[in-house]
């Protein structure tokens, strides 16, 4: 059994463990396998000698970040303890606020890799967040294409998916076009209602601010001073995301969002998100941010079930070649 003590004698350690220890209680969840145990401005780490000393590096990062704000929270504690980067993260500042939303509410990157998001815009025109569900890649880009318009950066967004999975056959769904999107588009759309009022954004929506548009009926035309979302892009097709970038005008910003884990296209049409990761990558306005479990900002279990399905799939890639070697 490896022991290692941490000494946090200057450190207040009631707003650095929480209210009734909440946070130390978060961080002992993060580490399971170890004992954790808080006596005074010591804390003390039992366990096998490689995890308290990734313990040990993690929870150091996690003060760094606490000396820098004077509190920590529930997301910085999930980013940082479980993080696999071995340099410390980049620290989200508190004044790196992307839009003030509804009723006050500040809205801004929450995790290290939605921070690169917003970062990556300073430098590139076009950035695709790739990353699992819950990480927050459509709110952040709904966040930042909002935040353009109200600066004046852009005069309007357009927002834009694959409508069915395997296609884009909206025929049957009844309704004119707004009504046959509308489902499709929820989750955009409840990123809008937190940034922006019911009134303004009806307003917006009516004259053409932020318009809803098809894939399929983005072919041939030119969006200038325009913000670009294309969500779920894992399902488009290698044409389809072409034909997407290349509607690109003077003064737009592109974002591409998808998840590479959920391709719903049938078997023999490869992924147009999965082509261009390959492709573009060296292209210098284009930037790509890679998203994890560590991001996820919804309730914990979706990290835990997203490493679970990521362990399930390695299991079976190496059955399948051990299989195919034999």
């Amino acid at each position: 059994m490896f022991e290692k003590i941490i000494n946090l004698e200057t450190y207040s350690v009631i707003e650095l463990f929480g209210v009734n220890d909440c946070h130390l209680n978060e961080i002992k969840d993060c580490f399971p396998q170890l004992k954790i145990t808080a006596r005074g401005e010591m804390l003390k780490i039992s366990g096998e000698e490689t995890l308290v000393e990734t313990f040990e590096k993690r929870f150091h990062l996690l003060l760094a970040q606490f000396d820098h704000f004077g509190k920590i929270s529930s997301d910085n504690i999930n980013q940082i303890m479980h993080s696999e980067a071995e340099e410390a993260p980049v620290l989200i500042l508190e004044n790196d606020v992307l839009v003030h939303g509804r009723s006050g509410i500040v809205i801004r990157a929450k995790t290290v890799n939605q921070q690169k998001i917003v970062d990556a815009f300073k430098e590139n025109d076009i950035v695709f967040a790739v990353g699992p569900a819950g990480t927050g890649k459509t709110y952040t880009a709904v966040a930042l294409a909002v935040r353009a318009l109200k600066n004046k950066e852009v005069r309007r967004i357009v927002l834009t998916r694959p409508a069915v999975e395997a296609g884009e056959n909206l025929g049957f769904l009844p309704g004119d076009l707004k009504d046959k999107l509308d489902p499709y588009l929820q989750p955009l759309y409840d990123a809008l209602r937190d940034m922006l009022p019911p009134q303004k954004l009806l307003t917006y929506l009516e004259d053409g601010t932020i318009e809803i548009a098809p894939l399929a009926f983005m072919r041939g035309r030119t969006l200038d001073n325009a913000f670009v979302i294309l969500d779920e892009a894992q399902n488009t097709t290698a044409n389809q995301l072409k034909m997407f970038l290349t509607r690109m005008g003077k003064t737009s910003k592109f974002m591409v969002t998808g998840d590479v884990t959920q391709i719903d296209l049938p078997r023999n049409q490869k992924s147009g998100l999965v082509h261009s990761s390959h492709i573009l990558k060296n292209i210098k306005g284009i930037a790509f941010v890679m998203l994890d479990a560590s991001d996820v900002v919804r309730h914990k279990l979706v990290a835990l079930i997203i490493n679970a399905y990521d362990r399930d799939a390695e299991i079976n890639n190496f059955e399948k070649t051990k299989l195919n070697n034999d």
